[in-house]
């Protein structure tokens, strides 16, 4: 495995030389020794991009590279702010206009799935496909029925592409752990686990369908947000087939100009069916990137979204949720005192953090964006600051937090290019306002409560023979209470890999230098010496990525 994962990421160093990005491989700590290696072969140097420019060789590698890494790009695409304009245009690049797989291996994807062949399935297939992205690519058909349809099929072959970057991803995350001293606050093992999670999970086109229906169920009637109809009997796991809408791409803004479309009342929209979907429905679409999103203008007065590719969607729990209401609030309305408060209450900072100096070091991060239009703010400048004061205070990152993070990330970046002059804070409270209220009501209260009651009921019926259990061990001396302190079985299996760890390299020391003795005193049987040296490595290697049975 080892050796899949260092010619993974010689790959990676190679093809950002190849494309002209060598300050990513000079900033690359990583494998320093062999890194000449890559300069030197000459089948880098006679494929090295020229003539083109450095937003355009960006994109190139991160599309030789795969889709996690297409992925990555599409994410800052939606930042124009933070990205150079010749950046930001190329990366926009990635959200649709992904070079595409053959329309024959399309074809052929379809009739393997479904076991017959395409005529037998639709009454029209246009085999050149209608966008391309990193996982899938889509299809333009009709049912026979007569219905316009739109068909994604999933690339060939991503399965094992992505089992073996995600490898590499938590190769370098166990390496962080064990090396870097800010791995303990930020985590980059337990990223790595929830990104394995999201990004499988999109390659299970049926668990997409299943996203989708479940937000068209939410937004039945609604006049925010529009979402396709799932053609279930046409979905198989890596084929699926939906309803084709029509809509204008919400980051042409030329096009929506031309229209007359309500820029302003678009941006809104856009905040208000992300707190929407994150509060009232617990259910967010995770992958907002323009290319996801069309705008359908047959009220340019009151255009409405319409969304694609749900391959990605969050849910919170509801500790989380509760929370992150309450932090919104607090800081909507200025109540550092609180944010500083909530964030000790939730255990996202260690229990003994000084609560006023919290309050003090959001403060001062915080106040000097309020009252101020998107265009005004510098998001990049705020984040280096939230940073600076999560590290003073060790602040843990909170990986069930991630995908709403990069989906809020997503929305500014959206209303950033659509209204700049809108106010997210003024948009945002008066609907969280309103949740709360719903939330904490009366009635919200009693059906909580009446939806827990039968749980209730039951745990009460065991209680007593729980108790008569415990009393008769309690008495005949059986009782026994289990603690379990995860810290101790820590230090327990530390000072067991420590152990092995100085007796594995006393062995290999010893081994080493008998063979050295072996070989410059003995003239006989020079392999043994070899061996014993050899032998000696391999132990030294093996204990140091030694894990203690249970672990």
């Amino acid at each position: 495995m080892r050796a899949r994962i260092l010619s993974r990421l010689l790959q990676i160093q190679r093809a950002l030389v190849r494309h002209g990005l060598d300050d990513f491989v000079r900033a690359t700590h990583l494998y320093r020794p062999f890194r000449f290696l890559v300069y030197l072969s000459p089948w880098t140097w006679f494929q090295r991009s020229i003539g083109v420019t450095r937003g355009e060789r960006l994109r190139l590698a991160l599309e030789e590279l795969g889709p996690i890494f297409v992925k990555f790009g599409q994410a800052l695409s939606t930042r124009r702010d933070l990205l150079p304009p010749d950046i930001a245009d190329e990366l926009a690049k990635l959200q649709d206009r992904v070079p595409p797989f053959e329309g024959a291996i399309a074809v052929a994807s379809i009739e393997k799935a479904f076991g017959l062949r395409l005529a037998d399935i639709f009454g029209s297939f246009e085999a050149a496909p209608l966008a391309a992205a990193s996982i899938a690519q889509v299809h333009v058909a009709t049912l026979k029925s007569g219905r316009e349809v739109i068909v994604k099929i999933l690339r060939p072959g991503m399965r094992e592409i992505i089992d073996l970057d995600l490898e590499v991803l938590q190769y370098l995350a166990e390496l962080a752990d064990r090396y870097w001293v800010e791995a303990r606050r930020l985590r980059p093992a337990d990223l790595v686990r929830e990104y394995r999670k999201t990004i499988l999970d999109e390659l299970d086109l049926l668990r997409e369908a299943g996203n989708a229906s479940q937000l068209k169920r939410n937004f039945t009637g609604s006049p925010l947000l529009y979402v396709p109809e799932v053609h279930w009997d046409y979905c198989r796991v890596n084929v699926m087939v939906m309803e084709r809408i029509h809509g204008v791409i919400v980051s042409d803004l030329e096009e929506l100009r031309a229209r007359g479309t309500n820029i302003r009342k678009l941006a809104e929209n856009g905040v208000e069916i992300f707190f929407t979907q994150v509060f009232r429905d617990n259910f967010f679409h995770a992958d907002m990137h323009p290319g996801n999103i069309f705008v359908q203008i047959d009220d340019p007065e009151n255009p409405r979204y319409a969304a694609v590719d749900f391959g990605i969607v969050g849910t919170l729990q509801a500790r989380d949720q509760h929370y992150l209401a309450e932090n919104f609030m607090a800081f909507f309305e200025r109540d550092y005192g609180r944010v500083a408060a909530l964030h000790v209450e939730s255990g996202w900072v260690p229990r003994g953090t000084r609560v006023d100096e919290l309050e003090t070091a959001v403060r001062t991060v915080c106040e000097p964006i309020f009252n101020k239009p998107l265009k005004d703010i510098s998001f990049a400048q705020v984040l280096l600051r939230l940073f600076e004061t999560a590290r003073r205070f060790d602040m843990q990152v909170q990986p069930q937090l991630i995908l709403l993070q990069k989906t809020l990330f997503n929305i500014e970046g959206l209303g950033r290019q659509l209204y700049p002059e809108l106010d997210l804070w003024q948009t945002a409270q008066p609907y969280l306002r309103k949740w709360m209220r719903a939330r904490n009501s009366p009635r919200a209260l009693l059906r909580r409560i009446r939806a827990r009651l039968p749980d209730t009921l039951m745990a009460l019926q065991e209680v007593p023979q729980i108790f008569q259990t415990a009393v008769r061990d309690a008495a005949e001396g059986r009782l026994r209470l289990q603690v379990e302190n995860t810290v101790v079985a820590e230090v327990r299996a530390e000072m067991r890999r420590s152990n092995f760890r100085r007796d594995a390299t006393i062995a290999a020391a010893v081994l080493w230098m008998s063979g050295l003795v072996w070989l410059a005193f003995s003239t006989k049987a020079p392999w043994l010496g070899w061996s014993q040296m050899t032998a000696a490595i391999a132990i030294f290697i093996w204990s140091r990525s030694f894990k203690p049975r249970g672990e």
